[in-house]
């Protein structure tokens, strides 16, 4: 008869197949993107060994229970979770009596006693069937909640410090979005699976140990000496399924990933007519995943023939030993079946590795590469000083906006203030390289800046020195940004001066990581970025969107944890302008002359909005963006590329008017007209130390003919 004491739920078995999902609007190659350049790395990979899988555990796991926001919650709920289980660990004993009982009355034909017994079965299953369910409930809300704050907390880490950006260009590991969304989940929930059955398991073995032992002592050293040389030969037969589950998991993801391409870029691949190569691509990364799994499945196979002849030989064996007692009549019929369930528990106590070890292989292969990304997000959040000494270092210095006032009180004539200063700057290829050798310019304001050259000189790379996403070569890189938090001075009632620095007595380095829209330095690429989300939260990005989301959200009711309500990525608090009015984001539509789109999609409403809109639309709803912000200084990277000359002098016009001080990189002859100076860049020659850069003032009656050279 079945008993609680045989409902024993163990750690779940983790799928093979799994999803991932990766946005990327940039051709960036990633490790995942070239399958055959990894093969050979993948085909010699090594098992961690044991010390390292431990240290990896502990280093993801630690974490969130020794948090400041959730550990006390945390505890107290796994000490609910350790208290339910041990509850359903004495409701298994106390049926595993019950059912000695139930068949010593059964066998003795007494019907009254065999009547009572059964009511006891009943009413034990009644109240027994709720702490079992209440256990893992309890379980799974714990893991919920321990998966949703680790989350958080490596999505905070991946997005910090524009990790996501150098893990991404440098191929540093694959699919990041992975690790997040599936590998986390199953750590969480195997884990806590994993530390309940050892928790169970050493209960177990403590109960049910005294009951067979008390019964017959040789059987209990049989079953211990029969365990143990199992759980040797399981470790032997399955030492490379943990290799070969971590490499299941990379394959999948990157043919999963090969589908998401083929969907995000169906235009381009349309106009190409691609097809065939696509379909061969393809076809290429499933080969090898579906080879893999070959793989897998055949080790599993061979382990299985040893569990199932492992797990089935033996169960005949507890019966066998005790039937003679029971024939001289030394034990009633109730013990053999006591000693049955009695060996059964504790063979499964003896017996975890070898009945769970492919769940324990695939556990170890999420423990590999959740501690693999933990290594790398903390290595890109510390580096040693000497590290930074070839590096471009990238300054934010506070300017207090008080201008010094003249001598007789007035205020002074209003003139350009210093905005950006670069020194000595050398941008270097990984390779070291030279792109450009120590460029040194200012930018104030009003000051705008083209920069020119031909194709693969650096002009994108000095702009993404600029931004702070190159740092190969060497140089520093000075922005001069007004922090609005400092109090403005003001004239006394009494007609004295008071005490007032000027700009530059006045500033003040930021060593902490700043976010550069908060402090008037804007970014536009090529290909501007469309967000997850409504119009509004378009137009609204990035200095905006998060109240967006959080007012769209507020009206739905949650019982969300408080460490899922926010999110921060910096220390900074962020000072923004003024939240933008419905009224000002239609105006702005209009101003770029994109303001029809709302006959088509209401601010509030959900595209996929690089899909819906043309390029051209795209690059005019991020000039909007521009214009909301009101940064001091604008990065454009072939920002009008995909627009005619009427809107690009527009959109010229419109930033200009705004005063916003812009920097352009582009080809276009036309884009002279809204620029003060030239940078011209050629290309650099190895062979020579000199300069690979000059700058002029633009002369509207020659710049033509040279901009054509």
């Amino acid at each position: 008869m079945s008993t609680f004491g045989n409902i024993r739920r163990g750690p779940r078995r983790r799928r093979n197949t799994k999803v991932a999902t990766r946005s990327s609007t940039s051709d960036s190659t990633s490790t995942s993107s070239t399958p055959e350049s990894k093969e050979n790395e993948d085909g010699n990979r090594k098992n961690p060994d044991l010390k390292t899988l431990l240290r990896r555990f502990w280093k993801v796991a630690a974490p969130y229970w020794y948090s400041e926001d959730d550990k006390v919650q945390a505890r107290l709920q796994l000490a609910a979770v350790f208290a339910l289980t041990l509850g359903t660990t004495g409701i298994s004993v106390g049926f595993n009596f019950l059912g000695r009982d139930f068949y010593n009355a059964l066998s003795n034909k007494d019907q009254e006693q065999f009547t009572k017994q059964l009511l006891y079965y009943l009413g034990a299953f009644a109240g027994g069937i709720p702490f079992f369910v209440l256990r893992d409930y309890a379980r799974d809300t714990l893991a919920l909640r321990w998966r949703s704050w680790m989350t958080k907390y490596y999505m905070e880490r991946y997005l910090k410090n524009q990790t996501f950006y150098k893990i991404q260009s440098q191929s540093i590991i694959d699919n990041p979005d992975q690790r997040i969304v599936d590998d986390l989940s199953s750590f969480t929930g195997t884990a806590l699976s994993f530390s309940l059955a050892l928790f169970n398991s050493a209960i177990d073995l403590i109960s049910f140990s005294n009951i067979l032992y008390g019964i017959y002592p040789p059987l209990f050293v049989v079953l211990l000496l029969y365990s143990i040389g199992g759980t040797a030969i399981s470790v032997f037969l399955g030492k490379g399924l943990v290799t070969l589950n971590f490499l299941q998991e990379k394959k999948e993801a990157d043919f999963r990933y090969g589908l998401v391409r083929v969907r995000e870029n169906a235009e381009s691949i349309a106009f190409y007519g691609g097809e065939e190569n696509e379909i061969q691509l393809l076809l290429q990364r499933f080969r090898s995943a579906f080879e893999n799994l070959t793989q897998l499945l055949i080790s599993s196979r061979n382990l299985d023939f040893f569990t199932s002849g492992y797990r089935y030989l033996i169960q005949i064996l507890p019966a066998a030993v005790v039937a003679p007692m029971f024939f001289s009549g030394k034990i009633e019929f109730g013990v053999i079946n006591q000693s049955v369930s009695a060996f059964n528990h504790i063979l499964g106590d003896f017996s975890l590795i070898v009945y769970q070890f492919q769940a324990i292989s695939a556990f170890s292969a999420v423990i590999d590469r959740l501690g693999e990304f933990d290594d790398i997000l903390d290595s890109s959040s510390s580096k040693s000083p000497s590290d930074n000494s070839e590096e471009i270092r990238l300054v934010y210095d506070n300017v207090r906006s008080s201008p010094a006032l003249e001598s007789n009180g007035s205020m002074p004539k209003d003139k350009n203030k210093e905005l950006l200063d670069l020194e000595n700057l050398t941008l270097q290829t990984p390779s070291k390289a030279t792109l450009v050798r120590d460029l040194s310019l200012v930018i104030n304001e009003k000051d705008h800046l083209l920069v020119t050259g031909p194709s693969g000189c650096g002009k994108t790379s000095l702009l993404r020195a600029l931004a702070g996403l190159w740092s190969t070569g060497r140089g520093k890189v000075t922005y001069y940004v007004e922090d609005e938090q400092y109090p403005q001075p003001s004239i006394s009632s009494d007609g004295d001066l008071p005490e007032v620095k000027t700009m530059h007595d006045t500033h003040s380095k930021l060593e902490r990581p700043i976010n550069r829209n908060s402090r008037g330095i804007f970014f536009l690429p090529q290909r501007p970025y469309m967000v997850l989300g409504t119009l509004r939260q378009q137009l609204l990005y990035p200095m905006w969107a998060e109240d967006a989301i959080a007012n769209s959200d507020s009206a739905k009711p949650t019982a969300l944890p408080p460490f899922l309500m926010r999110a921060q990525i910096s220390g900074n608090v962020i000072e923004k302008h003024n939240k933008p009015t419905t009224d000002d984001l239609t105006q702005v539509l209009e101003d770029v002359r994109i303001g029809y789109i709302l006959s088509r999609f209401g601010l509030d409403s959900t595209y996929e909005w690089s899909s819906v809109l043309s390029l051209g639309e795209q690059q005019r709803l991020a000039f909007a963006r521009l214009l909301l912000s009101k940064p001091k200084l604008v990065l454009l990277d072939e920002s009008t590329s995909a627009l005619d000359e009427a809107n690009e002098a527009n959109l010229y016009q419109q930033i200009g008017a705004a005063g916003i001080t812009y920097i352009s990189v582009g080809h276009r002859q036309t884009l002279t007209d809204h620029h003060n100076r030239i940078l011209r860049i050629s290309t650099t020659d190895p062979n020579s130390t000199q300069r690979n850069w000059h700058i002029e003032l633009i002369n509207r009656d020659t710049v033509y003919k040279k901009l054509k050279q």
